[in-house]
């Protein structure tokens, strides 16, 4: 028997989610099962067994159920997800961190500091949407800005970056929960080491800086860390941990994700671009990081606040 649930995620404040809701989506689901609230007007989730779906089947049903439930819930801004019961609580997180953990893109603030904002952020949106390689976007943007003096950016990460609601919340629970969680960027190691001890990463991974008598040399050393390199870490961390690619969350917001996303047993673009969206397992559009343990079926009394 294989169990599936659907798991409905709203706002208790700006967008709660209500008894009213649940019987729309049931009505559209014709479809039979429990109720389970995780949290009082936040999240609550709808199980129910399929037994006449072969495992091919699986994922098509289980998009069939989603987009029901989406329709039913249409104009609200409410995050519907739909997961298999097997292996929900994951052993290993793998997690973007520009625009999914903290609200910026690093290097977007560094060319603001400089005066260069509006032609970097245009590439770096490019790169978002899919429409440029990473690896020449990130060459042309640390082009222009080579020079800038070391200690800038430590000022740029204390007067500019802040970290996306719930993201030491998603951090701490999984990893109180046994779950090895990794940072993962396309950014830059001088930011991802700061950031994953302030929210509670057990490792980070991204690219060096160069510098040259204390400013930057306009490159980053070789080889770039970009979206096959996320991917390819996703696996060799499975593999030292002895982890199964079903026991993995894998979560980002760009086209530099897609090949990580795609690879993990839970891929979430979290408010995420179209190209990303195209290719995850699930999409968060209005909850914020704790939508993330709503769908390994954590209650909100499990999670750890800080």
């Amino acid at each position: 028997m294989t169990g599936f649930v659907l798991t409905l995620i709203g706002n208790a404040t700006t967008a709660p989610l209500e008894a009213s809701h649940l019987k729309r989506v049931w009505q559209h689901l014709e479809l039979e099962g429990e109720e389970h609230w995780l949290a009082k007007n936040e999240a609550c989730d709808l199980s129910f067994d399929i037994t006449q779906f072969s495992r091919g089947d699986q994922t098509a049903f289980m998009e069939i159920v989603r987009s029901r439930a989406a329709t039913a819930l249409c104009g609200t801004q409410i995050d519907v997800v739909c997961t298999p019961t097997r292996k929900r609580r994951k052993k290993l997180l793998v997690s973007d961190m520009d625009s999914t953990i903290i609200d910026q893109e690093c290097i977007d603030e560094l060319g603001a500091a400089i005066g260069l904002g509006e032609q970097i952020c245009q590439i770096t949106k490019a790169v978002v949407s899919g429409n440029i390689s990473f690896s020449d976007a990130l060459r042309q943007r640390m082009g222009l800005m080579k020079g800038m003096n070391q200690s800038l950016l430590e000022k740029i990460y204390q007067e500019r970056i802040t970290l996306k609601t719930g993201a030491r919340t998603l951090v701490q629970t999984m990893a109180k929960s046994g779950a090895y969680c990794v940072l993962v960027s396309g950014g830059f190691t001088f930011f991802t080491s700061r950031i994953a001890r302030r929210v509670g990463f057990d490792d980070h991974m991204g690219n060096e800086l160069l510098f040259d008598e204390g400013k930057l040399s306009g490159e980053v050393k070789e080889p770039i860390f970009g979206r096959p390199e996320k991917l390819l870490a996703l696996k060799q961390l499975c593999a030292q941990k002895t982890i199964e690619i079903a026991e993995v969350l894998a979560v980002g917001d760009g086209a530099n994700d897609i090949d990580m996303i795609r690879g993990a047993g839970l891929g979430v673009a979290f408010h995420g671009s179209a190209s990303l969206q195209k290719q995850a397992s699930a999409a968060i559009n209005h909850a914020d990081l704790t939508a993330l343990l709503y769908i390994q079926g954590f209650s909100k009394n499990e999670f750890v606040l800080s």
